[in-house]
């Protein structure tokens, strides 16, 4: 895996994330404070501008620096978990998407100290995972992983304090975690 494959499917997702901000924003004032687009577009464009300015020669440094600028640059929940994610990425060091991957969705539940079921970015983080694993990972997939956390009642985070008014709603994290495995799957 080089630095160059990466980008072909970090670059589209940082792009959809800052195409997406208002749209991801409306869906986290429905169950959430209403930030997580502008957060993500800030992070995303931190990455952008941290990339231009220094482009790792490996993956492993290249994950390493989306994760501190994603970190540093995103409020909320949404920076501490995705940058873990992408530092786990980094740590686990495979060449395998379904390894990476795994290995970032073990820190995303390890920092946010949640499970599948409990209507977070993990319910999309877990089954797409999986199917990169199997080398399986396909829109279906995704298409399905959104699904299920739109009719899952949220226990974790802000929109645990919604209880069972969250049934129905898409949680922001999970949707953009979506754009991740789409920009992938496109890639």
């Amino acid at each position: 895996m080089t630095v160059e494959e990466v980008l072909a499917w970090l670059n589209p997702w940082l792009d959809q994330l800052i195409a997406k901000k208002d749209y991801l924003s409306d869906l986290d004032q429905k169950i959430g404070d209403g930030d997580h687009g502008n957060n993500m577009a800030r992070g995303a464009k931190a990455v952008q501008e941290s990339l231009a300015a220094n482009t790792p020669d490996n993956v492993s440094d290249l994950f390493k620096q989306v994760a501190m600028q994603l970190m540093s640059k995103v409020g909320g929940a949404a920076g501490p978990l995705y940058g873990s994610a992408f530092l786990g990425m980094a740590q686990n060091g495979s060449e395998d998407y379904g390894e990476l991957f795994s290995a970032g969705l073990d820190k995303i539940k390890a920092r946010g100290k949640s499970d599948e079921g409990e209507k977070t970015m993990i319910d999309v983080w877990a089954p797409c995972a999986q199917a990169l694993a199997d080398k399986q990972l396909d829109q279906a997939t995704i298409d399905q992983a959104l699904a299920t956390v739109k009719d899952l009642k949220a226990t974790k985070g802000r929109a645990s304090y919604y209880g069972d008014r969250s049934i129905g709603e898409m949680d922001p994290g999970a949707q953009s975690s979506a754009y991740l495995f789409e920009a992938i799957l496109n890639k």
